[in-house]
């Protein structure tokens, strides 16, 4: 299942492009990569599923 994020420069929900997971400085699991259509970066905190 692809993971979505809502792109600001878009203002719609995306599937996020090389979607890779990170862990914020407070230890919560966030997860982050581009949106396909207009390259932004799109940030989503929570693990991905």
């Amino acid at each position: 299942m692809p993971v979505t994020g809502h792109c600001l420069k878009c203002k719609e929900k995306r599937e996020i492009k090389n979607a890779h997971e990170i862990t914020m400085k407070n230890g919560k699991p966030a997860t982050t990569g581009t949106c396909p259509v207009c390259g932004t970066k799109i940030f989503r905190i929570g693990k991905s599923a």
